[in-house]
């Protein structure tokens, strides 16, 4: 990263539009964790309380492991975080899906919805799953302006969030 883009990394500052979304976003997370709690299995569907409980572990995982890769492969310049990444990752959790992190928030608002099987918790978690794909989408542009064709050919070898379609790509490929 050249001082140009540390500066205006430094100098951004939310707007007020943007402050108001991620406050509504915060309140409609906090009410999904509060039906969850409210609402437990409220439907009595055991099955979607199951599944709602693994995808949340898979949430957790795929949310921690980004943080390892870009540690270890991404060259985070000495105090900055490890998300400050100045070469595409494309090892570990990065081989098999392009946005993990993405991917682990919205499976977590899924879980919470399936946990909870209120109806309103679905109408609470579907802005937050659309924030969160639209925001993906956003930080794709994001990298191939940063990386430009590296992320680019990244982009053709990895999907972006289909977890089963990258797992079966790295398989067939060993």
């Amino acid at each position: 990263m050249n001082n140009k883009e540390t500066l205006n990394r430094r100098q951004w500052k939310p707007t007020i539009g943007e402050i108001s979304l991620w406050t509504l976003l915060g309140i409609l997370f906090t009410g999904q964790v509060v039906l969850c709690f409210l609402f437990y299995n409220w439907a009595n569907l055991d099955f979607l309380l199951y599944l709602g409980w693994v995808v949340f572990v898979v949430s957790m995982v795929l949310g921690w492991l980004p943080r390892i890769a870009f540690q270890s492969k991404g060259k985070v310049p000495e105090g900055e975080s490890w998300l400050s990444t100045t070469v595409v990752v494309d090892s570990g959790i990065y081989a098999v899906i392009r946005h993990p992190m993405y991917l682990s928030g919205i499976l977590l608002f899924i879980s919470l919805i399936l946990i909870s099987q209120h109806w309103l918790s679905l109408i609470f978690g579907i802005p937050i799953v659309i924030y969160f794909y639209s925001s993906m989408v956003r930080e794709e542009q994001s990298s191939i302006d940063k990386f430009g064709d590296e992320y680019k050919d990244y982009m053709k070898r990895v999907p972006r969030m289909n977890l089963i379609m990258g797992l079966t790509r790295v398989i067939h490929q060993r």
